[in-house]
């Protein structure tokens, strides 16, 4: 069939990408009054925001993104109620299983940013808020509430079909961008003009931009992780968890004075997790399965599989610190992500009307609205 043009202005914005960030600028710039049309290479959403952790992640940002994770947070939870998905404030619980850990930890706490509503919890405390805690050498932990749990599987289409019904926003699927020439974008579902156009195509960047691929220093991020069956008769993990390894891999703690000895003993105690990027959290999701991962490797290739010592080393380091009733893996899988090192976004305008939106490093559950909300004019 011959592409259809659309003259005259038939949209204000094209979207071009529907994952979490362009569900989050499309969001924004339909509130605003504008005709927004999303294009979406695949059939459903399968990329990045549906292949990670399921979890908004606010504590883990470096300070100058507290704002734009909590404003995300708050977009979140509303959005919940009105596109039909699930979305629980469980928070989360940073456990010490040594001192070093609680170093950091309660070095963070002295340190954090305005508007930080956790404490320190004393081992004692710790059970009731979480059965799923190992007991043996706890010394505390950080209780943080503004962690939630979203899953991507659920949340995404849920949220596109919303922004039609509600926002009026014209979704297209099967729609693969193959040039941008602004105003007009081409496409497998016709050639569209508008006046401002935003790109967020993750790692797939290089396809239509590959001067700003080349030259941004992007990477992809390869994750490995698992999700159990739902685990038996209702129990519930409550709080999302994690341990001394997750410090050294958030910038949030970066700055803490503990830090350099705490990688020293991991070091010394978890060479081969620290060679894999690995650093492990405890979730669960809605249905009642626990999600477990992940480790990180970087590069602009990657193979496709699964490694069993990876996974044994994650399932390893997890004992260190929790179980759930029933660890049986339901489903494995690898996720990938865009990525610049030392940095936290690409925002690039390659031509007139034309801004890139990429690589927010694994954190787009968590910083997507937020940063939305800057990026588009009142």
């Amino acid at each position: 069939m011959p592409q259809q043009v659309l003259k005259g202005g038939g949209y204000d914005v094209i979207v071009i990408g529907g994952g979490i960030m362009g569900i989050a600028l499309a969001t924004v710039e339909s509130e605003r009054g504008r005709r927004v049309l999303l294009l979406e290479r695949e059939e459903r959403p399968v990329g990045a925001s549906v292949q990670n952790f399921g979890l908004l992640w606010c504590l883990g940002q470096p300070a100058h993104l507290w704002k734009r994770a909590l404003r995300t947070r708050a977009r979140w939870l509303a959005l919940a109620g009105k596109a039909g998905f699930q979305a629980a404030a469980n928070g989360s619980i940073h456990l010490a299983h040594g001192d070093l850990d609680a170093g950091v930890l309660k070095e963070f706490v002295e340190t954090a940013p305005e508007g930080f509503e956790g404490h320190w919890l004393e081992a004692g405390e710790i059970p009731a808020r979480c059965t799923a805690v190992r007991r043996d050498g706890l010394v505390g932990g950080l209780w943080s509430p503004h962690e939630t749990t979203v899953d991507g599987r659920e949340a995404l289409p849920r949220l596109l079909e919303w922004l039609q019904r509600e926002r009026g926003v014209d979704v297209r699927f099967d729609a693969a961008v193959s040039r941008v020439e602004a105003p007009e974008v081409v496409s497998a579902a016709g050639i569209f003009r508008a006046d401002r156009i935003h790109v967020c195509t993750g790692t797939e960047l290089r396809i239509l931009f590959p001067e700003v691929y080349r030259a941004s220093g992007i990477t992809k991020t390869k994750l490995q992780m698992w999700r159990t069956h739902r685990q038996p008769g209702g129990w519930r993990l409550g709080p999302s968890l994690c341990a001394g390894l997750t410090y050294l891999h958030y910038a949030a703690f970066a700055g803490c004075p503990s830090l350099p000895a705490l990688r020293a003993r991991y070091e010394q105690t978890h060479a081969e997790h620290l060679a894999h990027g690995i650093h492990v959290l405890l979730a669960q999701n809605a249905l009642g399965e626990a999600i477990v991962g992940d480790t990180h490797h970087y590069s602009l290739t990657h193979d496709p599989f699964l490694h069993d010592d990876l996974d044994r080393l994650i399932a390893d380091y997890l004992g260190t610190f929790a179980s759930v009733p029933d660890p049986r893996v339901a489903q494995r899988w690898v996720g990938m992500y865009a990525k610049i090192p030392g940095k936290t976004d690409l925002i690039a305008h390659p031509q007139p009307g034309v801004t890139i939106v990429n690589a927010l490093g694994g954190a787009g559950m968590t910083l997507s609205f937020g940063l939305a909300e800057e990026l588009v004019p009142e």
